[in-house]
């Protein structure tokens, strides 16, 4: 894993994880554990994430960014919420997180980022 991959996982992906929880609770009516299926995640991460437990921190370093997560985390909880049963691909929406904060092609594969 890049420096910049690790950095995004450890800093930006819990936050835009919170938001993405938030989003389908609060305007898709989810339950807890059909979000914690939907992200791959528990029960309880998701109400830590609810109770501001999880991904508080740092928020003010990235306000820069922030939109741009937002607004990604609005899409993904939209794509998630369409699938009806199951597990989405994260993974791939974190990698597609990490490539638009750094305003790359979304579609570009590889993994040989710097900071």
């Amino acid at each position: 894993m890049s420096a910049r991959c690790e950095t995004v996982n450890k800093h930006v992906l819990p936050i835009f994880r919170a938001l993405v929880a938030k989003e389908l609770l609060c305007d898709y009516k989810l339950t807890q554990v059909e979000v914690a299926k939907k992200l791959g995640t528990t029960q309880a991460a998701i109400s830590q994430y609810l109770n501001s437990k999880r991904a508080i921190k740092g928020t003010e370093q990235l306000a820069d960014i922030m939109p741009k997560v937002q607004a990604l985390a609005c899409a993904t909880a939209e794509e998630l919420a369409r699938k009806q049963t199951g597990e989405a691909d994260p993974p791939l929406d974190f990698c597609r997180l990490c490539r638009t904060l750094f305003d790359e092609d979304p579609e570009k594969s590889g993994s040989d980022y710097s900071i």
